[in-house]
């Protein structure tokens, strides 16, 4: 994971508008109200190399009764259990507060590492009230003006120096890494701890409980895996708990991180606009894909009983015509050990490279056989393709008129290549460049 970093403090001491110009743009809401950002907020952010998530937290009140005023001290708590460092906001303009003094002493509590940041220090030549901030017992104070951006570089480099040490993933290079998504309560957990055979996760009714993405590594037939079982993920409308929602990231992490995606539906719900919006982010990244239709036992059956899903299946999900599907029951164990030599397999088409000549064999005949429509009056000619990459299998198609080659065309040659050479359970790319030579003339 990333380093976090949260940014905490009273109501309006303009935490928010430091947030905003620490990750660009306006995601917080900024308004000179206190108490306007209850939720925390995340966001990626950078500086000279470090990657880190950047959190807004709501301001911390401790005399306040107000209706949310222990709510969002609650979310500024959680936010500071889970952040490797700590960005305190302070108000030169108002110097101490009581609130300040105790939120210094949480902070204290807390044994992260913080950074004071005394804000609205609009007047750099007269900036010798910061050194007030001192006497919170949180080290040497940075001013700044979030509202200007003024020193905002000094105080990421005191943030990023106190970052611990990253720890790269200590994994062979043919380990096959396996993300288990799909909305809460679908049986993930049940179906990792059946495949580990052992019960590494917790496994509970209630939807939800996994918040984290835990990792296990283990082999199996002389191949080594390590399996990602990932929170249950919603739709980012329906996710209201900001712990949840940081678990919807982490698990989105988690996709980015895996090489196939094992997505879990449930047998008896069927596909919902959840599923396809959670497949939808594997897809777009590329991803290897493992349909796992799960608690397949609950389903009275018949003869015609898997078609029929699987047509409903090919309705549902027209962009993933290319997935795998497997039929499961998690709580028996059925078709379990079919899941990992389909994984092993989709992770090879995924790696599959083909020669150049073969490919141009391929491209040549699928053109012959169905020319694509003129563009403009001028008639559309394929030069010649050749494969670029792998996870996914990555294609570049020279033709004297990119343009002119319609989306409808290009899924044309992507089911021709798929025809001819597999890439089962993997989406291919296609790229439509202009040869140079014709681009310069």
């Amino acid at each position: 994971m990333k380093p976090i970093v949260a940014i905490v403090g009273r109501p309006n001491v303009g935490k928010s508008t430091l947030f905003n110009r620490l990750v660009g743009g306006r995601p917080a809401i900024v308004e000179d109200t206190p108490g306007v950002t209850r939720d925390r907020l995340y966001r990626d952010c950078t500086w000279q190399e470090h990657e880190f998530i950047l959190i807004d937290t709501g301001g911390i009140e401790f005399n306040n009764a107000g209706q949310f005023s222990e709510k969002i001290k609650r979310q500024a708590e959680l936010a500071i259990e889970e952040a490797a460092v700590i960005i305190f906001v302070v108000d030169a303009k108002s110097g101490i507060t009581v609130d300040d003094e105790e939120a210094a002493q949480l902070l204290r509590r807390s044994g992260k590492p913080v950074v004071v940041a005394v804000n609205k220090l609009d007047n750099f030549n007269h900036a010798a009230n910061i050194y007030d901030f001192y006497s919170l017992g949180l080290g040497e104070p940075v001013g700044v003006s979030a509202i200007h951006g003024m020193n905002t570089g000094d105080l990421l480099d005191a943030v990023v120096a106190l970052f611990p040490e990253y720890e790269s993933e200590d994994y062979e290079p043919d380990t096959i890494k396996l993300a288990v998504i799909g909305r809460p309560n679908v049986g993930k957990s049940s179906l990792v701890n059946k495949i580990l055979g052992t019960e590494r996760v917790i496994v509970s009714p209630i939807a939800g409980t996994t918040r984290d993405a835990i990792d296990s590594v283990f082999a199996q037939d002389g191949q080594q895996y390590v399996i990602i079982d990932t929170a249950g993920m919603r739709r980012r409308g329906k996710v209201n708990e900001p712990t949840e929602r940081y678990s919807v990231d982490r698990a989105l992490k988690a996709v980015d991180r895996s090489d196939v995606v094992l997505m879990v539906i449930d047998a008896v719900e069927g596909v919902t606009e959840q599923d396809k919006k959670v497949v939808g982010y594997a897809h777009e990244a590329g991803k290897g894909i493992l349909l796992v239709i799960n608690k397949w036992d609950l389903l009275e059956k018949d003869d015609k009983t898997m078609n029929q899903f699987d047509k409903k299946l090919k309705e549902e999900l027209t962009f993933l015509d290319y997935a795998l599907t497997l039929y499961v029951s998690a709580l028996s164990g059925q078709r379990v050990d079919k899941i990992l030599p389909l994984v092993k397999f989709i992770a090879e088409q995924q790696t599959f490279r083909i020669s150049t000549a073969r490919f141009n064999e391929v491209l040549e005949e699928a053109v012959l056989y169905n020319p694509p429509p003129t563009y403009k009056g001028k008639r559309v000619k394929i030069l010649y393709g050749t494969q670029v990459g792998v996870k996914p299998p990555k294609f570049v198609i020279f033709a004297n008129i990119p343009e002119g080659i319609h989306f409808s065309y290009e899924r044309y040659l992507i089911n021709q290549i798929r025809k001819n050479f597999g890439f089962a359970g993997t989406p291919i790319w296609v790229m439509i460049r202009q040869r140079e030579k014709e681009a310069n003339e």
